[in-house]
């Protein structure tokens, strides 16, 4: 299995995940699905995740983690698999909230962005539970415990 991801930090902060940390858990959600892939991880602010989220999803707000999948033009033939935007405070803040371990939180969030690359969705309640029991999974593989279990 090949996959490389390009980590990009538009912020400055300690306790960001590292690209080798990223790299484990893009892997961990392809595996099986994909034998090669490249995708972008941008860590980012609050205001550019804002910009973003209203820009392409028409929501006037920050949020976790945003997916753009790459469409490939007809006829060629590349491993680009899309990108993740990510917001380190939002996530900083849910894990807080969820009483979960930071770098679990973010572990959740890059396989969930990875997951709608791949074409996954939670729009409806068929989907959600598709797209949440394969991240279960697949967060069972680096012993990180279900993530829709509320935490006391």
């Amino acid at each position: 299995m090949n996959y490389f991801v390009d980590r990009q930090c538009q912020i400055e902060d300690i306790d960001l995940p590292s690209e080798a940390q990223l790299t484990e858990w893009v892997s961990a959600a392809l595996k099986g699905r994909l034998d090669a892939a490249e995708l972008s991880i941008r860590i980012v602010a609050p205001q550019e995740s804002q910009e973003l989220n209203n820009q392409y999803r028409g929501k006037d707000s920050s949020t976790n983690v945003l997916s753009f999948p790459f469409e490939m033009p007809e006829g060629i033939e590349l491993d680009l698999l899309g990108d993740l935007v990510i917001c380190a405070e939002v996530v900083s803040c849910e894990a807080i909230e969820q009483n979960k371990p930071l770098f679990n939180h973010w572990c959740h969030m890059v396989i969930h962005g990875v997951l709608h690359l791949l074409g996954f969705d939670h729009i409806n309640n068929l989907e959600a539970e598709e797209m949440e029991q394969l991240e279960r999974e697949i967060l069972t593989t680096l012993n990180i415990p279900d993530p829709y279990l509320l935490s006391e």
